[in-house]
């Protein structure tokens, strides 16, 4: 049998606060590479020629007021936000849990307090850009991306050493 190890249960750190149980929903940032097309003479169809990392977002949504995520507001350092999602992943076929951890550095870009109404359920979506990203799953770091630093880490390998070491960075 072999069975996915589900999330179980999770915790959003802001700035090392914890908001446990204030976190009613998060959106993991998506990791994509911008591709262009291309095609040239002795070529029989169109390949995709990688150009390099696409914007990192993390989209997150607080149960409530939280004072500390006005704080860093409109920073002027594209770093000045640090959030830690921690995730317990539990596989159902031997009951083990492997943590999750995704770290990300950026500004938040967006806050929306949405609608005020009296006794309903209120949340502030976040939308936080991020320079910094980085995936760690059972303490092994898998991923992680400096974008400023042009640092972009594969399981080990730096992708970028090469194109740094040609330009003299």
């Amino acid at each position: 049998m072999a069975l996915p190890s589900k999330l179980k249960d999770f915790n959003l750190f802001g700035n090392g606060d914890s908001w446990q149980g204030k976190i009613a929903e998060l959106a993991l940032p998506k990791l994509a590479r911008k591709y262009e097309e291309y095609r040239a003479g002795g070529m029989d169809g169109t390949i995709e020629i990688d150009m390099g990392q696409e914007k990192i977002e993390f989209e997150w949504q607080a149960a409530g007021l939280i004072e500390n995520i006005f704080v860093g507001y409109g920073s002027s350092k594209l770093d000045g936000e640090l959030l830690r999602f921690a995730g317990a992943y539990q596989s159902d076929e031997t009951g083990e849990f492997t943590n999750c951890e995704i770290v990300v550095r950026g500004r938040h870009r967006e806050i929306d307090m949405g609608t005020a109404k009296a006794g309903d359920n209120n949340t502030i979506k976040v939308t936080t850009s991020c320079s910094y990203y980085k995936l760690v799953i059972g303490g092994k770091t898998l991923i992680e991306i400096d974008v400023a630093g042009y640092i972009f880490v594969v399981d080990g390998v730096d992708r970028l050493a090469e194109k740094r070491a040609a330009l003299g960075i």
